[in-house]
């Protein structure tokens, strides 16, 4: 039976849609609550969650913490059981064994064992994953190279850093060429040099032709690198789409850096002042010609002119608010 469009799906014009690449992961519908001591109370952690995921694509689940991320990742894996609703694993349930065998899973906080060395460690996953016996070892040197632990492979886990300990967790996700990466919050508790080796760890999978979901709420490294994202709020998704579609390409103001004295301009608002140097902002361009025709003609030297665009931190934090409002009215 064909299942109705959500309500909260937008139609992606800007994008190829997921059946045309090949569908990897569909999920329609999907619903999940929690009893809680006793049974007492309910919490609804997924309601109706409706997304696609094609072939080759970056897919990112955004959504502040508590939203049911992790929750929504753990049903797809059928590590939980779903009160409603579908999955769909390149055309399989979670529980088909050859649809596993074709993900390779970051969550997000993991354990390892610590005693173990890296290359110990990818050793004992390669195992688990099948890899034959005369592969394993290249195929594991292979893999710490390619996250950048070369030279670290001896070293025991427990004397690692968490950047280092989230690249062996990235490593044994994907030494079996998985087709899916599915990575819970891999950015978290990273610096930025960690969470832009990570970065370019998913681009390079995806250049190899492989289709990578993550959750997160680091919004940065999610417009970044993402080709869709659906974002989550409250267990519910409160929009889907391609970045280009869900953010508008408009500018929404300008913001002028100066040194001197800003002219008096109604529509010219300071936003700043650090030493003689003035950031101002104006609504449009209009606003924009009238303010650089009078600081010209002040003798003010213009540093910058920076359009301001729509981020989707903007988009996001709107969609907070509105998701706010809704709740006190309701």
């Amino acid at each position: 039976m064909q299942q109705p469009m959500p309500e909260n799906m937008e139609v992606d014009q800007g994008s190829t849609p997921a059946a045309a690449r090949g569908q990897v992961l569909r999920v329609a519908a999907l619903s999940k609550a929690f009893h809680g001591h006793l049974g007492l109370g309910r919490t609804v952690a997924v309601h109706r969650v409706d997304f696609e995921v094609g072939e080759g694509e970056i897919f990112g689940l955004l959504g502040p913490n508590g939203a049911g991320k992790t929750t929504t990742m753990k049903l797809m894996l059928g590590l939980l059981r779903p009160d409603g609703g579908e999955i769909r694993l390149f055309g399989a349930p979670p529980s088909d064994v050859d649809a596993r065998s074709r993900i390779g899973y970051l969550p997000e906080n993991p354990y390892f064992y610590d005693y173990l060395t890296a290359e110990e460690f990818l050793d004992f996953y390669a195992r688990l994953q099948g890899i034959p016996r005369a592969e394993r070892r290249d195929r594991v040197r292979a893999t710490i190279e390619r996250v950048g632990l070369a030279g670290k492979e001896g070293i025991a886990l427990r004397k690692f850093s968490k950047g280092m300990t989230q690249r062996v967790g990235l490593a044994q996700a994907i030494q079996h060429e998985p087709d899916l990466v599915i990575l819970d919050e891999p950015m978290s508790g990273l610096d930025p040099i960690g969470r832009r080796e990570v970065r370019d760890l998913i681009l390079s999978l995806k250049e190899d032709g492989k289709t990578i979901f993550f959750s997160s709420h680091i919004l940065q490294d999610a417009e970044m690198l993402c080709d869709r994202v659906a974002i989550l709020r409250k267990g519910r998704v409160r929009s889907s789409g391609s970045l280009r579609s869900m953010i508008s390409g408009s500018i929404r103001w300008f913001e002028v850096a100066l040194r001197g004295s800003p002219p008096e301009m109604p529509a010219a608002e300071v936003v700043s002042t650090t030493g003689d140097e003035t950031l101002l902002r104006v609504p449009d361009v209009h606003a924009l010609t009238r303010l650089l025709n009078l600081l010209e003609s002040d003798g003010c030297q213009v540093l910058s002119v920076w359009p301001r665009r729509e981020s989707l931190e903007d988009m996001f934090l709107r969609e907070v608010a509105s998701d706010e409002e809704e709740g006190e009215e309701s």
